[in-house]
């Protein structure tokens, strides 16, 4: 599949930073550091975050594809700095041959990366595999999705996006509709909840677990409004938006599962439950209800795109689980990282940034254009109407 735009990451954790490219992208889009910066530090909210939130204040600088405060439709390049870097350079993330000899780490950690990917790339030192694999490599995805996020609200598209869940604490809000107040109702809770009483509930079970030192997984939920019709196609399997979207979200650290609209509901509710009436409403044709979460048949039908997705407990533990030494074969306990209890508000973030991408590539690859003017000019002429 051709895509029209493309986006690439580089980094390590302890690095000396993050890269990001931006390729496709339309010209004429205003953008500046300061709205890259908001996205950012959303992501470092959230109770139960780690040490590194504190060392880290992110920043992407623009390198490429801006000038006069709009973008050039030239590749958009980002670098955001890693603080950290200068109390780790010298002794375990220097780009020279060290002289002196250098401590490995040697005894993996369960549900991360390290025993897959040494035994993947050869590797004795399972820090060159944790390096990469952290999840500090979303900061970068969070600033090239907030390019697109400016990108989408020039044509009306909104995205945000709260927690429903976190361990055994839940909460169902009622039907939301507008989204131009939603991440600032999130934004004002420390779990990005919309219940005061459910994120006092799912804080204290955060800290319940922070004492045991154990880590805590949750469900978030994305949603997007204002998109045409026909994004996506049913036509082949990698151009399908549900497709595309749960392969965008399952990209990210830690996540295990994707429902769109009611998601895994469907499983026990009959048909006649399960999909979306079609009503005449004024001259346009709508649905009565959502159930398919704003996508039918890979497409776009219209209506609010509604995404849940459910990220495990960060395998990262205080106090760590079982693991066998990669080099003596001895049974020891699993190597320890500076780590959070619980990212699920932030990962509700990064989610927000991977649905901006996905739908800006959905958007461009529909409408074509090579800038905003452009782009708003083909939708009015050819965008389907409810």
């Amino acid at each position: 599949m051709l895509h029209r735009l493309k986006f690439l990451t580089a980094g390590e954790s302890h690095g000396k930073g993050l890269s990001g490219i931006l390729e496709g992208f339309p010209a004429g889009v205003p953008l500046s550091e300061d709205i890259i910066a908001q996205d950012l530090a959303r992501r470092q909210m959230g109770h139960g975050r780690g040490g590194r939130m504190k060392i880290e204040q992110d920043h992407a600088e623009i390198t490429s594809g801006l000038r006069h405060g709009l973008s050039l439709g030239s590749p958009i390049a980002l670098w955001i700095q890693n603080k950290d870097w200068e109390n780790w350079k010298e002794e375990r993330m220097s780009h020279k041959q060290p002289d002196a000899l250098v401590q490995e780490v040697t005894l993996p950690r369960p549900g991360h990366a390290d025993l897959a990917g040494v035994q993947k790339f050869g590797f004795t030192d399972i820090r060159n595999v944790l390096e990469r694999s952290s999840a500090r490599e979303t900061a970068m995805r969070v600033a090239l999705g907030a390019v697109c996020r400016v990108f989408l609200r020039e044509l009306g598209i909104e995205i945000a996006s709260h927690v429903l869940q976190i361990g055994s604490e839940k909460f169902t809000p009622e039907e939301i509709t507008d989204l131009r107040v939603l991440n600032s109702k999130a934004d004002n809770s420390a779990v990005r909840c919309l219940s005061e009483d459910a994120s006092q509930k799912m804080i204290k079970h955060i800290d319940t677990l922070r004492s045991q030192g154990d880590s805590v997984g949750g469900v978030f939920e994305i949603l997007a409004s204002g998109l045409p019709v026909g994004l996506g196609s049913y036509t082949h399997w990698d151009r399908k938006l549900d497709a595309r979207i749960a392969a965008a979200m399952m990209s990210i650290n830690a996540m295990k599962g994707v429902n769109i609209g009611d998601g895994l509901n469907v499983a026990e509710a009959p048909g006649s439950q399960s999909h979306d009436e079609i009503v005449k409403e004024g001259e346009s044709i709508r649905r009565a209800s959502n159930h398919a979460g704003g996508i039918e048949g890979g497409m776009s039908n219209g209506e609010l795109i509604r995404v849940q997705v459910t990220m495990k407990p960060i395998p990262t533990l205080a106090r760590p689980l079982r693991s066998v030494d990669i080099k003596t074969r001895e049974p020891g306990v699993a190597h320890k990282e500076r780590t959070d209890t619980c990212a699920v508000p932030a990962a509700s973030v990064i989610g927000e940034a991977m649905l901006a991408l996905i739908l800006t590539d959905a958007l461009l690859e529909k409408f074509g254009g090579d800038s905003l003017e452009q782009v708003k000019a083909h939708m009015a002429e050819t965008a389907i109407k409810p």
